[in-house]
């Protein structure tokens, strides 16, 4: 090749390397670029990581706080329970080195022989008075309906010598458990027990015949023969108790099977209401010491138990309630005054107004001169209008 052609050529070879060189830049500002928005990418995913686990960082750290806290709120919870139970446990200790044991309730058949004979020399004399009671029931002077609760029989009843305004509420006719409101506004007001207190006793109760009586509850124990159990209700335990010394007991009233003793008070003290086998067709009346629960006298009256539904007793008067077996009007239809100074001729015949039933129980308060009566599951009072006996 002639010199001539190589200077021909070297502009041809200039023109291609210079198409060579462009392209080599442009695929080098290609990955250039493609490589700066990786790195984009990778700072702002990088940015987006840092921000996450910041705030993640910052929540585990809520939470630890929280947990801490937490921790301890329980551990002083935990200490301050111990306290209380250590407390709880050294006032157990102190109630059990204050409180009597309960009694023995076994039956004592030597001492109810005595007590039996005893009340058998008096049975049927009359009965010197302790207080100058002369009053008697002339009518029902007023009735209030306060509610119904429970079931169809039941016994609700203050303290018939106390001034207490507790009321005590034995639902049915045969449990363990007694219903206390503080007061009558509770009882009234609110139709369920959660404003109520419960005292469940050592043995269970029978019946619609029980008396709350100076701070303690007498109430009637079945275990063979019947029990009448004194329980002082500010300590809950068991004071007294004593078989009531009748035998082959009844139901005491015609139309309340249940019930085979009343207990009820007056202003002379404590009675037994009951009936026996021995005089089946009449009610008996006993006289009780309420500190030893010892009979003191008993009588034979002349009240039938049929068609009796209740019964109690107004200074030294045993006042029987009637009805009939389809209920109707109750009525005091019999009235035995274990002093002499009423004669039954001479006392009034005094009408309940009719309500819904017959009456499971009636209690007398000598304090108030009311009854709170039981009527079909409803709660009654009657207000009584009194008269002196002469006056009858």
């Amino acid at each position: 090749m002639g010199p001539w052609r190589c200077l021909l050529l070297l502009p041809l070879l200039a023109v291609a390397l210079r198409a060579q060189q462009q392209q080599f830049m442009e695929y080098v500002e290609r990955r250039l670029t493609l490589l700066e928005e990786r790195i984009s990418q990778w700072y702002e995913q990088s940015s987006r990581y840092s921000s996450e686990l910041r705030d993640f960082k910052n929540q585990v750290l809520g939470m630890l706080e929280t947990a801490e806290k937490e921790r301890e709120a329980m551990r002083s919870e935990a200490e301050s329970a111990a306290v209380r139970v250590e407390r709880l446990e050294r006032e157990v200790d102190y109630l059990e080195t204050q409180n009597p044991a309960p009694p023995c309730v076994e039956v004592d058949e030597t001492l109810m022989e005595k007590q039996v004979a005893s009340a058998k020399q008096r049975k049927n004399e009359k009965y010197t008075k302790l207080t100058d009671c002369s009053d008697t029931i002339g009518s029902v002077r007023a009735m209030k309906i306060l509610k119904r609760f429970g079931s169809s029989s039941g016994l609700w009843t203050k303290d018939a010598a106390g001034t207490v305004e507790k009321i005590y509420v034995f639902d049915g006719t045969a449990n363990d458990t007694v219903y206390v409101f503080p007061r009558m506004r509770e009882f009234t007001l609110f139709s369920a027990t959660r404003k109520a207190a419960r005292i469940k006793l050592p043995y269970p109760w029978v019946g619609t015949g029980h008396l709350v009586y100076d701070g303690h509850l007498y109430y009637i124990r079945q275990q063979g023969s019947f029990q009448v159990i004194k329980f002082n209700l500010a300590n809950k335990t068991v004071v007294d108790s004593s078989v009531f010394p009748a035998e082959e007991q009844i139901p005491v009233f015609g139309l309340s099977p249940f019930t085979y003793i009343e207990v009820a008070a007056d202003e002379e003290g404590l009675w037994a209401i009951y009936a026996t086998k021995e005089d089946e067709k009449n009610i008996c009346l006993a006289k009780l010491d309420p500190t030893s629960l010892d009979i003191e006298q008993m009588w034979d009256t002349p009240c039938p138990r049929e068609n009796a539904e209740g019964a109690f007793v107004v200074c030294g008067a045993l006042h029987v309630v009637y009805n009939t077996r389809l209920p109707s009007r109750s009525r005091v239809q019999c009235v035995f005054d274990v002093s002499g100074t009423l004669s039954p001729e001479d006392a009034s015949l005094v009408y309940f107004p009719k309500r819904y039933g017959s009456h499971s129980s009636m209690k007398y308060s000598p304090r108030e001169r009311q009854i709170y009566a039981w009527d079909d599951g409803y709660q009654i009072i009657y207000r009584m209008e009194m008269k002196k006996k002469l006056q009858v």
